[in-house]
């Protein structure tokens, strides 16, 4: 069960990877990025099976569109949204692309932890190929019966190093030379960005905005 976190805000994605990281998924099979562009190069090789993205109802290639593209080498891919304004013809629209919920920005911890629970056990439920895995997954995520319950835990965000704020597009200067950042991608470890007409990935901290 592989997850494509997509989200500007760097937090968004680390308290996702944590929380599907508490339910027992393996970090390497969630990848987060920064902005859907980026995403849909990742994806595409990454072949997710659930997709949690912001709505990006400013960019040429928003939420529900990214969805649509990566259903191409994944189509029993599931979805869920975020977005900082919720109009009746988003919740259409994520209706009828069967996202498993539309939570709208600024969302608290509580909030994304009960609808990611959810949808993990919605799709225990209808998805019989993965009913076993999400079946371990949520029994290991709950205190054993025979055990006194534990107290309540939340992950806690680590806190990161400052980093330069890089967005796709902006030209930033890497060993002396100038160069257009074309996508950010968020990891584990560390943010990476690949320049225009560059193959590899750079680590952040190694340039400077231009």
């Amino acid at each position: 069960m592989k997850f494509l976190v997509v989200d500007a805000l760097a937090g968004v994605q680390t308290f996702v990877r944590q929380l599907l990281q508490a339910h027992g998924f393996a970090p390497d099979h969630i990848l987060c990025c920064a902005d859907p562009d980026s995403a849909l190069s990742q994806g595409l090789l990454f072949k997710p099976n659930f997709l949690i993205t912001d709505w990006f109802p400013k960019a040429t290639l928003q939420g529900p569109a990214l969805y649509q593209r990566l259903r191409e080498v994944q189509p029993r891919l599931q979805l869920a949204l975020f977005s900082f304004q919720v109009t009746p013809e988003q919740e259409f629209e994520a209706e009828a692309h069967g996202a498993h919920f539309l939570l709208k920005k600024p969302f608290t911890a509580d909030q994304l932890k009960t609808e990611m629970t959810r949808a993990l056990e919605t799709l225990a439920k209808d998805h019989p190929a993965l009913h076993g895995q999400l079946r371990d997954v949520m029994r290991a995520s709950r205190p054993s019966a025979s055990m006194a319950p534990a107290a309540p835990t939340r992950p806690v965000l680590p806190v990161l190093p400052p980093q330069p704020v890089i967005k796709p597009g902006d030209r930033v200067r890497f060993n002396g030379e100038l160069h257009t950042a074309q996508y950010v991608v968020h990891r584990q470890g560390g943010t990476v960005v690949q320049l225009k007409g560059q193959a590899s990935f750079v680590p952040v901290e190694k340039l400077q905005p231009a």
